[in-house]
This record gives structure tokens, C-alpha cells and sequence, in this order.
């Protein structure tokens, strides 16, 4: 049941309780959510009573979704700064149906043996700090792996390029960083393309794009390098 009193914006508001309630999540887990700055700081009403809106509902189910994706909280912190300051409930539920719609494969945890069977190869203990290196895996602190499953059959073909881990690392940070740059020029233009539309209706839409999108890139990237390999075999100063 929401309470009498209203937010900044207008909404009736939620006590932490109430909020607790709607999102699924224990009263302990809002305030841990609050120190950490996942979420804003409520509004403070009578009797230093703290008032929350539908956007810290929404933030809520948003942290959910990336948990639920194998984000670390860190992780999860550096994703929610990134966002555009000052978004709307609408806005975090259209965030929210992309991340779901494009979420690339789940997050596993895994034992030593486990992991080399889905390697599908003996992983000796230098290939398996390589993978660590590289983020394929992360070891835990009971001594399983956390596996990106979407990862782990490149990390493994990796293992057997004759390239220097320094190399590959480097290799690594330039296509995450220009990655990043063109995801983050798609997603503000899919969201000015889709700010009116239901967020269920962007999940749609949004998961029908995303094959097109990959396929574009990877197409775009492959033309881009086969014509910087032909520039630099062709260099007599090269």
C-alpha cells in the first residue's frame, strides 16, 4: 500500500518497507543498495520518515536484471554510473528490457574438472591463468570458476595462438574499448528511437534487433581490418 505522501516528482511514494516489499528484496538490502550509491537517497518527509518513488522501484528490478546477467556488484556500480543522470522509472524499464533482450549468455560456476569439460580440452595451470587473465574465468573463493560460457570457446582458441599474453591483453583492451564506444552510440540512439514506446514492446524489438546489430558489426569490423591487413602487407614502408 503506498503512503499519503509524494515525492518531488508528484508520485505517491513508498516507505522502505513498502518498497522492500515491491521489489522482492529485504529491508537490509535497500539500505546496503543506498550506502553503496545504487540507489538515490530518499526523500525525507514527516518524523524523518524516508520516502521512495517508482524510479528507485525501477533502479531495483534494474540491479536485479544485471545480477541476474553474472554482474559483481562492482561491476553493476560501474554500469549505473554510466547511465544518464536524472532518468525516469520509463527510462530504467526500457534500460532494463535491452539489457535483458541482449544479454549475452549466463554466467556459470564451475569446478576444475567441470570447466575443462566445457573447454572440451585439459586445461593446464598456465592455460587456466590465461583465461583468468583474459576475463574468460575468475576463480572463487571455494576454489570453483565463475565461465563466461559465451567467452570461454575464444579464450580457449586463444590459448593456442603463438602470441605473447602481453599482446593478446592489449588486443583485448582495444576491442573493449572501441566496442564500448559503438554500444554506447547504439544505445542512445535506440533509446531516443524508442523513449515513447512500453518498455515490453522495446524487449521486443529490441531482441529482434540484436542479431541484426552483431551481424553488422562483426560484417563492418572484418571489412575494417581486412583492409588495414592489405594497407600494412602492401607498405613497402611497412
Amino acid at each position: 500500500m503506498t503512503t499519503d505522501t509524494e515525492t518531488g516528482t508528484g508520485e505517491p511514494s513508498l516507505t522502505v518497507d513498502e518498497l522492500a516489499a515491491r521489489a522482492g528484496v529485504t529491508v537490509r538490502t535497500v539500505r546496503f543498495y543506498g550506502t553503496k550509491g545504487l540507489l538515490p537517497p530518499p526523500v525525507i518527509g514527516a518524523r524523518r520518515v524516508g520516502h521512495y518513488g517508482p524510479e528507485h522501484l525501477a533502479r531495483l528490478a534494474l540491479i536485479e536484471e544485471l545480477q541476474r546477467q553474472g554482474m559483481t556488484l562492482a561491476a553493476i556500480e560501474r554500469h549505473l554510473r554510466a547511465l544518464p543522470p536524472g532518468l525516469s522509472a520509463h527510462d530504467l524499464a526500457i534500460h532494463r528490457a535491452v539489457v535483458a533482450s541482449w544479454a549475452p549468455e549466463a554466467v556459470e560456476s564451475v569446478t576444475r574438472e567441470e570447466l575443462a569439460r566445457l573447454a572440451g580440452r585439459p586445461l593446464a595451470d598456465e592455460d587456466v591463468e590465461r583465461l583468468a587473465a583474459m576475463d574468460v574465468i575468475a576463480r572463487e573463493d571455494d576454489g570453483r570458476f565463475r565461465v563466461d560460457t559465451g567467452l570461454l570457446r575464444l579464450g580457449v582458441e586463444l590459448l593456442d595462438v603463438p602470441l605473447s599474453q602481453e599482446t593478446l591483453l592489449a588486443a583485448r583492451t582495444a576491442l573493449i574499448e572501441h566496442s564500448r564506444a559503438a554500444a554506447a552510440d547504439l544505445s542512445r540512439l535506440l533509446r531516443e528511437a524508442v523513449a515513447e514506446r512500453a518498455p515490453q514492446e522495446v524487449k521486443s524489438l529490441s531482441a529482434h534487433m540484436h542479431p541484426l546489430v552483431v551481424e553488422a558489426l562483426l560484417t563492418t569490423f572484418q571489412r575494417s581490418l581486412r583492409e588495414e591487413l592489405r594497407a600494412w602487407l602492401t607498405d613497402p614502408c611497412a
